[in-house]
This record gives C-alpha cells, structure tokens and sequence, in this order.
C-alpha cells in the first residue's frame, strides 16, 4: 500500500474514535445516522462492523455515554469523552507544526 493511502486509513477508519466523539459533542446522535454524518462532515464512509465495535468500547470505557433520541439508541459524549477530543486535537496541532 502506498504511504499516502496507509496515512489517509489510519487516520480514518483506523481512528474512527475521534470522529465518533466529535459528532457527540454537540448533542445527542442517534447509532443509525452516525455512517451518513461521518460520510457528509468527514468524507469517508465507517463500515458498521468497526462503527459497532468503536462505539462498545466507548460506552465500556465511559467516552460517550448511551441515550435516547426519538426512541432510538443513540449517545453523546462524556466530559471523559470531551477531554480526550481536545487531548487529540492539541496533539495533532502541535504535530502539523513540526510537519
């Protein structure tokens, strides 16, 4: 694989943790709509293995928590959630610096 296309899978699919908490930061989203928000706000379209997988370990590790939006699952991020975004948006900050 080429290097640009390794980088682009790693910091997509390979880190949908960080798209998944910016899209609950803002509110409740319900689990089904999560594949079209990446999609439109992101550009890349999650398959519903990892985006099930990503979203347990969250709920297991407290990073969003579960909800109900219109009678359906969804969730939101947590405070845990919240400081773990900014922590990765200051990271990758300070990185495209030193690029």
């Amino acid at each position: 694989m080429e290097p640009n296309k390794r980088f682009m899978n790693s910091i997509t699919e390979g880190n949908l943790w960080i798209y998944v908490l910016s899209l609950g930061k803002e509110g409740e989203v319900q689990e089904r709509e999560v594949p079209r928000l990446v999609f439109e706000r992101f550009g890349f379209l999650p398959s519903q293995i990892m985006l099930k997988t990503v979203l347990f370990r969250l709920r297991g590790e407290k990073y969003i928590s579960k909800e109900k939006l219109a009678g359906e699952s969804a969730y939101r991020a947590t405070e845990k959630g919240l400081r773990e975004l900014e922590s990765m948006r200051s990271y990758c900050s300070n990185l495209l610096q030193k690029l």
